[in-house]
């Protein structure tokens, strides 16, 4: 059995939905907790620390460890000050999984600033400065794992929607993110997933416990993850009704890159027109 005794953990959005499913498994498995959720409602307004101290409360209660946290995410002080609030608490940390996110619409032509700011800081700059606050002790123990969140809904075309630019601009750069920190993390034992998951949450107006779709089935891919077990970096894993799938981006065989890409060769755009079949490939993930 895969066990995280002794291990901590912070969840951001742990909560609820998803996050708190999370939580709740890792607890289960030994890890010490740390529930991050600021309990702002579904338009990303407010908070309530009603929520993360209830989640603290039910760990507890099935005996399990966790200390909650209702810091908003939305400064480099605030991230590092999370990171902090483990490190005091627990003396250590482990693992990292950014799970806190916002979903809501708004088409290009309308689209305001302060909108996107609001995804750019939960998505972009929140798990950045995690990360950047996490590293130190990670080095240090020689070991951590990190769990980013991105989403079928922007890495499929035929799945995205009208209106969640923001949204799919913020979950594609958590995959340039996971890249990067897997290649600096390297020698340090820091590995980086992603997961892209899909559950029945109150993003998508659910209160109660669906019969399928549930955060329940999406959490075991996020413990593999964060776990001992896992010993590779850089997989989107996607996790969806209890089945997963995990795959990452490779060169093609020959290729020197950037001089050769060992791919069709055009010196006008004519002839790149022509060979456009040829030149365009879908590649399942």
């Amino acid at each position: 059995m895969i066990r995280l005794d002794n291990q901590v953990a912070i969840i951001t959005g742990s909560g609820r939905g998803m996050g708190f499913a999370y939580a709740r498994l890792l607890a289960d498995r030994g890890a010490r907790v740390v529930i991050h959720d600021a309990g702002v409602g579904q338009d990303g307004m407010g908070s309530s620390p009603d929520v993360a101290v209830n989640a603290v409360r039910a760990i507890q209660e099935a005996g399990g460890t966790a200390i909650s946290s209702i810091a908003m995410l939305d400064s480099r002080e605030n991230c590092k000050g999370l990171v902090e609030t483990a490190i005091a608490e627990f003396g250590r940390l482990d693992i990292l999984i950014h799970n806190a996110g916002w979903v809501a619409y708004q088409a290009i032509e309308e689209l305001t600033s302060d909108f996107l700011q609001r995804a750019i800081n939960v998505n972009i700059e929140a798990p950045t400065w995690l990360a950047q606050a996490a590293f130190p002790m990670m080095k240090q123990q020689n070991y951590g794992r990190i769990v980013l969140t991105t989403s079928d809904r922007a890495i499929y075309k035929q799945y995205a929607f009208k209106g969640l630019a923001p949204y799919a601009m913020g979950k594609m750069a958590q995959i340039g993110l996971m890249n990067v920190l897997a290649v600096e993390g390297k020698e340090y034992g820091i590995l980086v997933n992603a997961i892209s998951p899909v559950a029945k949450t109150r993003m998508w107006n659910i209160q109660d416990e669906p019969e399928e779709l549930r955060p329940d089935q999406v959490a075991p891919g996020v413990l593999y993850l964060a776990s001992p077990e896992c010993r590779e970096s850089g997989f989107i894993l996607r996790a969806s009704n209890g089945q997963f799938t995990a795959a990452r981006w490779v060169e093609r065989d020959n290729v020197d890159y950037p001089l050769n890409l060992a791919a069709v060769e055009s010196s006008t755009v004519e002839d790149l027109a022509t060979r456009w079949q040829e030149i365009a490939v879908d590649v399942a993930l």
